[in-house]
């Protein structure tokens, strides 16, 4: 055989049909108009793709609106992902049991790349609620769970992040380079981050990392809500309250591959 390494393997069709799984997962209720304008496909592509899936329960067609959302497939898989002792299935007690004590928001995050993607989220109990969803993509260089991500990524993560424009999305967000440099060392030395007012106007967001089984952190939680709640009190307690949630669903995912029958992985401090 000759050398396949250039070859390019990837099935244009699966690929379509998977940007428009993620586009309904960014925005649910979307018509094949707006599917085929934000993806750059045509009408009648976009339409064969959405009858396929519907087929296959992956989208939901409204009959009344003639829009889409993620069908109940999709929320099939992840049960079975969650099954065989994933992240989800591991944070999912913990994440309730941080929102009850806290009845602030909060999310589990998880980086991608060079961005971050909300992997869950569980609303707060205030009547005022601020919360990401899941499924949303974010920058690393602001928010509560993507600095913590980025502050315990390689160097070489770090040093991509801080070759492209770092944009302000409130006055508060770090744009200088050396400044973001500082906060992840002082984040990696406190073990865990404060965000407050840097991705949106108003909100805190304390986050902790979580560390996969054989160490390196994988994810961050977060609790976040209205800056106006985060006294001195509710800080300390937000802060402890994190990095008790992160450190329990990092030693349920090592337990899960000790208990798998893999030679088990002695963690890493990420304080």
């Amino acid at each position: 055989m000759g050398d396949t390494s250039s070859r390019d393997y990837k099935i244009a069709a699966v690929d379509r049909a998977l940007l428009v799984l993620e586009a309904l997962a960014d925005e649910p209720g979307q018509g094949v108009t707006a599917l085929s304008k934000s993806l750059g496909l045509t009408k009648s592509m976009v339409f064969r793709l959405l009858q396929t899936l519907e087929d296959r329960g992956f989208v939901y067609r409204d009959p009344e609106q003639a829009v889409y959302s993620l069908g109940y497939r999709v929320g099939v898989l992840g049960e079975r992902v969650g099954r065989d002792g994933s992240l989800l299935f591991a944070a999912r007690p913990v994440m309730d049991a941080l929102r009850d004590q806290t009845s602030e928001n909060v999310n589990l995050v998880i980086r991608e790349g060079l961005r971050t993607l909300v992997l869950a989220t569980r609303s707060g109990r205030h009547s005022i609620r601020l919360f990401a969803q899941a499924g949303r993509y974010g920058p690393l260089h602001a928010g509560g769970g993507s600095l913590c991500l980025l502050a315990y990524s390689e160097g070489s993560i770090v040093d991509a992040v801080l070759a492209n424009p770092l944009e302000a999305f409130t006055p508060n967000t770090i744009t200088d380079r050396e400044k973001l440099r500082q906060a992840l060392v002082r984040i990696r030395a406190n073990g865990y981050n404060i965000a407050l007012n840097d991705l949106d106007e108003g909100a805190f967001s304390v986050a902790a990392p979580i560390a996969g089984a054989n160490g390196d952190v994988i994810a961050a939680i977060s609790v976040a809500g209205a800056v106006v709640r985060l006294d001195e009190e509710r800080r300390g307690a937000y802060i402890q309250a994190a990095l008790d949630a992160a450190s329990e669903i990092s030693s349920k995912l090592s337990l899960h591959r000790t208990e798998a029958g893999n030679k088990p992985t002695a963690m890493r401090s990420i304080a």
